[in-house]
C-alpha cells in the first residue's frame, strides 16, 4: 500500500512539472525569492479578493495554485469554482480574483514562475474576517431580589469576538462579565433590560435579556386628611412591589369595602380611601395594607377634624419623629 502511495505521488509531481513545461509563454510574473516570508491579506466574509502577481520579461510560464490544487496554468482555468477568475491588465499583471469570499477559501496561494534560470514562487496567505454571531443567548427570567442570577451570551467569528455587558439604565456602565454574567444576591435597582455585545474588527452583534426582580412591598409614601364635618375626606397610600401589590383598608380591625360613603380607588402602585360625607363617626386611624406573594406591609393613617395638630402625613412620620425624640433624649442622657 506504501509503495502505492508513493508512485501515485511521483506521478502528481510528474504531471505537475509538465505542466509548467505546457504552460504557453508570455505571462511573465515579477516574483519574490522563495525565501522570502509568506505576506498575509486580511478580507471580510463577503467581499472580493484580489491576489496580486505582477509581470516582467524574464518569466515564460505561470500558474495559479492553492495549497496543492491547481487552479490557473496560463489562461487555462482548472478551479470548477465560479467565484474564481484571473485579472489580466494587457501582459502586466496575472492576479487571481475570489468573488464573495468565505471562511473555505482561507489558506495558502502560490503564484508559481518558472523563468529561464529557475522556478520561483510568490506566496500569499489569504485571511478570511467572520463579524459575530450572537447564536446563543439567556430567555428573559424573572427571580426573586436576593437570588443568584447568571445570564450567557456566546457568540461566534474571526476574530474571536469580545464580548461585553450593560444594564441599560440611565447610566449604562459596563459591567464585569464576558460570556456569562454573574449576578451575586441580585437586588431591585438591577432590574431592567441587559445588553450583550460581542465585537470583533469587522463589526458588531447586540442581543438584550430582560430581568425582573420581584421584591415585597415598601409603603414609600402616605396622606392623612384634616377634614370638616360634611366635606369629603381622602386618604392615599403609595406603594412599591413587584409582583404589583394588592391593597386592603382597614377602620380598627374591620376592612373596608366599597360601600354607600366609601369609595376605595386602586391604580397601580396608588391606593385611595375616599369619604364622601365625614362624620364625627369617620375621625380616627385608617390602615393601608400592601401585599404581595412576596411579604406584606402597613403603614396607619388618620382622617382627623381640623385643629386638632395631627401631622398630616399620617403614623409614619409620626413614628420617626417620636423615634427621633427618644434617639436625642438618650443620646444627651448618656452625653454621646
Amino acid at each position: 500500500m506504501q509503495v502505492g502511495r508513493k508512485s501515485c505521488w511521483r506521478q502528481l509531481q510528474a504531471s505537475f512539472f509538465r505542466l509548467l513545461c505546457l504552460i504557453p509563454t508570455g505571462f511573465p510574473v515579477r516574483s519574490v525569492d522563495m525565501q522570502r516570508a509568506t505576506d498575509n491579506i486580511t478580507i471580510r466574509q463577503g467581499d472580493t479578493a484580489i491576489i496580486r502577481c505582477y509581470v516582467d520579461d524574464k518569466v515564460s510560464r505561470v500558474a495559479w495554485l492553492n495549497r496543492s490544487n491547481i487552479i490557473f496554468a496560463g489562461q487555462d482555468k482548472w478551479s470548477l469554482d465560479p467565484r474564481v477568475d484571473l485579472v489580466t491588465k494587457g501582459q502586466l499583471e496575472y492576479s487571481l480574483r475570489i468573488q464573495k469570499v468565505d471562511v473555505y477559501d482561507e489558506g495558502s496561494y502560490t503564484c508559481s514562475i518558472q523563468t529561464k534560470q529557475q522556478p520561483k514562487t510568490s506566496q500569499v496567505y489569504l485571511i478570511v474576517q467572520v463579524p459575530p454571531n450572537i447564536y446563543k443567548v439567556s430567555e428573559d427570567i424573572t427571580v426573586n431580589e436576593g437570588s443568584n442570577v447568571t445570564l450567557s451570551c456566546l457568540a461566534s467569528g474571526r476574530p474571536d469576538p469580545a464580548i461585553t455587558w450593560r444594564l441599560l439604565n440611565p447610566s449604562a456602565d459596563p459591567l464585569d462579565g464576558e460570556e456569562y454574567l454573574d449576578i451575586i444576591g441580585i437586588m431591585r435597582n438591577q432590574a431592567g433590560r441587559y445588553e450583550c455585545k460581542a465585537s470583533n474588527d469587522v463589526k458588531s452583534d447586540v442581543k438584550y435579556v430582560n430581568v425582573v426582580v420581584n421584591y415585597p412591598p415598601t409603603i414609600k409614601k402616605t396622606q392623612s386628611s384634616e377634614t370638616q364635618v360634611g366635606r369629603m375626606g381622602t386618604l392615599q397610600c403609595d406603594a412599591t412591589a413587584v409582583p404589583t401589590p394588592e391593597f386592603e383598608w382597614y377602620r380598627d380591625d374591620k376592612r373596608l369595602s366599597n360601600s354607600q360613603g366609601i369609595n376605595i380607588q386602586i391604580s397601580g402602585t396608588t391606593a385611595i380611601l375616599v369619604i364622601a360625607n365625614v362624620t364625627e363617626e369617620d375621625y380616627g386611624n385608617y390602615t393601608c395594607v400592601a401585599s404581595n406573594r412576596l411579604g406584606v406591609q402597613n403603614a396607619s393613617l388618620f382622617l382627623y377634624r381640623p385643629g386638632t395638630g395631627r401631622d398630616i402625613n399620617g403614623s409614619a412620620c409620626v413614628s420617626q419623629s417620636l423615634w427621633l425624640l427618644l434617639a436625642s433624649f438618650a443620646c444627651l442622657f448618656f452625653k454621646c
